[in-house]
Parts: C-alpha cells; structure tokens; sequence
C-alpha cells in the first residue's frame, strides 16, 4: 500500500545503510510491524564517497543494489528514495516536512567516519524526539567488553529463524517530486550506472545466483581449490561482496549451508565454509569493540618497530610491478575484477610489510579501494595480523616463489594477468629474471624492459623482516599490550 500525505504527518522511516536487501531484514520488519506510514531511505554521503578507503565499484555495486530492491518493491508501489547528501542534513530536511517518530536501521560496524557520524545521529535523534531501533547483523554485538559466550551466542542468532518482512500489511509513503528536489544534493554519476563486465553485479538477486550455484554444485571443489588464484574464482562462494553489503544475511548463507548438510551433500566442505562464516564475523566483533585499529596497532607496542617510508617501493607494489610474478598478477587482478581469494590477499599484504618493510598503513587504503567486497571489520584486524604486529599471532611471511609454484604451477594465472610472460615455459615463468638472454630472445621479453627485475631480494629481505619482528615481540610494551589483546578478543583455551 502507498499513501500520499499533506503537512506534518506522523512517520516512520527505515534508514538502510550495508544492508541492501528485502529479505531477512529485522529492521524493516520491525518497522512495517509498527503500523505507522514508512519512509524508505539510503544516502550516498558524500563524506563517505570520497572517504580514502572508498571506490567507484563500491559505490555502482551500492547502486546496484538499491536499484533490485526498488524493482521488487514495484509490486508494492513503493520505493528506497535516494539521496546524494550527508544523512543529517537529509533527516533535518525530513523532519522540517514530516513528524518522525521512529528510524530504524542496522547496526553497522564501519570506519571512524561512520562512527562518528552515527553518534552524531544518535544525538539529534535524542535532540528531535525520535526513537532511533538498530538491530544487529552477522551475530555481532555492540558494547561488548570481552568474548564471553560470543560463541554460543552467535549460533543462537544463526540458528535462529529469518525475519522476512511482511510487506502486505506494510503502509508505505510516496514522497513527491516537488518533496525531493527541494533538497540540495548532486545527481548520481554516470560511472556509478554503468555495468563493469569484469565485476560481480550488486543486489539480492546475484547473490542469491551465486549463493545457490555454490551450494548446488561449485562448492564440492571448495577444500581443494580455495588457495587456488584461478581456481578459487569458481571453487569459493564468490558471496563476500553480497555479505559485505548486505544484500544476503550471514544468517540466510549459514541456514542455506545447514539445508545441504542434512541432505549430506558435500559435508566436509560446508562444514569448512560454515567455519569461515564464523571467523568472518570473529573478525568483525573484534573491530567493532576496538575501531582505532583503522589507524594504529592493535598492539600499541609496535608502534616503536621503525619502517622507513619508501615511495618507490610501495608504488611498485601498488602497481603490480615489483618483478614477482604472482604478487603482481594478484594486483592486477583484483585492479580489474575487484576479487582475490584470502591465501593471495594475505601474500599482498605480507609482502608490502615483510619483504619491502613498509608500515601496514601505507596500503591498507590502496587495497579497501580494489576489494569490492571491502568490509572493515574484516579488512583491517586481518591486515594488521598478516602484517605479524598483534603480538598474539603467528608471524607468516609468505614466500611469493613458493606459493607461485604452489598455487600456480602452469603459470595460467600469471599469465593471463601478465601478458608479457605468456610465452615463458611453466617452469621458468615463477622466477623470469634467472632467464638467460638467449631464452629472454626466444620467449620474447626482456627482464628490465618489458617486466621489472625483483625489487628486493627474496631470502635476505625476509630473514631481516623475521629479526625485526621477533626482536620487537620480546618488547615489554609489545608483550603487555599482547596480554590485553588476549584478554579482549578471546576465551581461554576454546575458539573465540
């Protein structure tokens, strides 16, 4: 049902946020249950446009996102009405026309900006009057102090049943022309609307594709093709960006795995997915009760390591020129498609922080921009455990060599995202600066020319990284601080 309301009529509104769907959706739910005319709202705020971690594929797949909703919320005359303006300026426009009585919304685990900006809602909610409802995601919880019953708790919310809307008793508010150009605001770019043919689409209709192509077929590749570069593409739920966004619940994945396993197909792997759905949100509750790890540590300790800034090395990196064929085949697949699997995404960020020593921060924005699937929560305590300055985790340092002849052992995926070795043999291709220069002649290329030689050398650059780490895990403000971490993030001698 859709009404149109003249002067200052009671409203409710539902600000969506990373939880792009119709589906599972408490916050609407609860909402439509209320009884009250519903506004549905999103802002692309401009704030968080431009933000540094932010990129134009995050803002289409948004866009994207909002555009399925409002074809399936046709059917219900209604619409999710977008604004390009910072959310408070948004609701002071709305409340100037409407009396709003409720917003409800998700809780969402973001950056400092999104921090910041919800406690400032949170005060001119309380300033106007209006009652603002979040509900939480992912089985992650705000205000937690420790990780006490974390675990039981998030099976609980997994196993709990799905809060599907009920959109007939919805009262939905149609929002005139007139209403919504006499807001300020800038017009949606032209980019945002254009389809990338190399990027996974947003909405909840691709998400549940790919959801139901992994569980009906492609996950019974999924143990053995997961650390794969190429193989992964296929072999992995592909799902993370639709998570990452909301445009599937973690509690829809992990129900639709849990139908599978009682049909005792493909147990094993869905029992290992199942796993990785629960560290995925391990991750996020630990980001959620210690934001500052966007910018510092998570061990304060480590902020006496000394990494010297060098530009030419971290813009190598960046640019997938670093003479390591499979770091830079990474980078430039993820530059094109927005996806990496996890093993390579964590051989990047070992690589940028162990073999060419920079600081985590140095890249931690550049990646946030690549991955369409970028999701704090996630993005940033992992960085920062590849980069071994927890304190509490074992240091990796990934040998790009070996997970080349490891992962890549035909070079197929070196190949196709670095053309100019294409006609260098299997066998040489994971190491093309030993190629002799009558070889360089008959496959083609010229190492320093046409491909760079190694930046660093491999073993020694490793073996001062693995010093410096050790020597600076034996600090006593590393060692305290790592104490505390424990403390925080995790239970004794069980999963967290």
């Amino acid at each position: 049902m859709s009404i149109v309301f003249i002067g200052m009529k009671k409203v409710n509104i539902v600000w969506f946020k990373r939880d792009l769907r119709l589906h599972d959706h408490e916050a609407l739910k609860e909402a439509i249950n209320d009884g009250l005319p519903l506004i549905l709202l999103f802002c692309f705020e401009p704030s968080l446009v431009n933000a540094p971690q932010s990129s134009e594929r995050h803002w289409r797949f948004v866009w994207q996102s909002i555009e399925g909703m409002n074809k399936e919320l046709e059917k219900w005359n209604t619409k999710v009405y977008v604004f390009y303006q910072e959310v408070l300026i948004v609701f002071e426009y709305l409340i100037k026309n409407y009396s709003v009585q409720k917003v409800f919304s998700h809780v969402e685990t973001g950056i400092e900006l999104t921090f910041k900006r919800d406690k400032a809602m949170t005060d001119f909610f309380s300033s106007q009057g209006i009652i603002w409802q979040e509900f939480k995601q992912q089985g992650v919880k705000r205000g937690r102090k420790n990780r006490k019953n974390w675990s039981k708790d998030w099976y609980a919310f997994m196993s709990a049943p799905v809060c599907d809307p009920e959109f007939p008793k919805a009262r939905f508010l149609s929002l005139s022309n007139a209403f919504l150009k006499g807001i300020s605001q800038e017009s949606i770019p032209e980019k945002w609307i254009v389809v990338q043919p190399n990027m996974q689409r947003g909405g909840e209709e691709f998400g549940r594709k790919y959801m139901s192509s992994f569980f009906m077929e492609r996950v019974k590749n999924y143990n053995k093709h997961i650390s794969k570069p190429e193989l992964s593409r296929k072999g992995c739920s592909r799902l993370s960006p639709y998570l990452a966004w909301g445009n599937l619940s973690m509690r829809q994945v992990y129900q639709e795995a849990e139908i599978r396993k009682k049909e005792k197909f493909q147990v094993g792997c869905l029992t290992n997915f199942q796993s990785r759905l629960r560290w995925h949100c391990h991750f996020i509750q630990k980001f959620e009760m210690e934001w500052e790890m966007e910018f510092r540590h998570v061990n304060m300790g480590f902020e006496e390591l000394e990494k010297p800034y060098d530009e030419r090395k971290v813009n190598a990196w960046k640019e997938g020129k670093t003479g390591y064929p499979l770091v830079d085949a990474c980078m430039r697949c993820v530059q094109e498609t927005g996806y990496l699997n996890f093993r390579m995404r964590a051989m990047l960020v070992s690589f940028l922080t162990h073999h060419l020593w920079q600081d985590w921060r140095t890249g931690v924005d550049h990646l946030a921009k690549l991955f369409l699937d970028f999701e704090p929560g996630i993005h940033y305590p992992q960085f920062q455990m590849q980069a071994g300055v927890t304190g509490i985790n074992t240091v990796r340092i990934y040998n790009p060599v070996k997970q080349s002849l490891d992962q890549d052992p035909d070079g197929f995926f070196i190949k196709k995202w670095i053309p100019t070795l294409s006609k260098i043999p299997a066998a040489l291709v994971h190491e093309p600066w030993k190629l002799t220069k009558i070889e360089q002649d008959i496959y083609n290329v010229a190492i320093g020319i046409d491909y760079p030689y190694p930046i660093v050398e491999l073993e020694s650059a490793a073996r001062f990284a693995r010093d410096k780490i050790w020597q600076a895990q034996k600090l006593p403000a590393v060692q305290k601080d790592a104490e505390r971490i424990l403390n925080k993030h995790t239970v004794p001698n069980r999963w967290p």
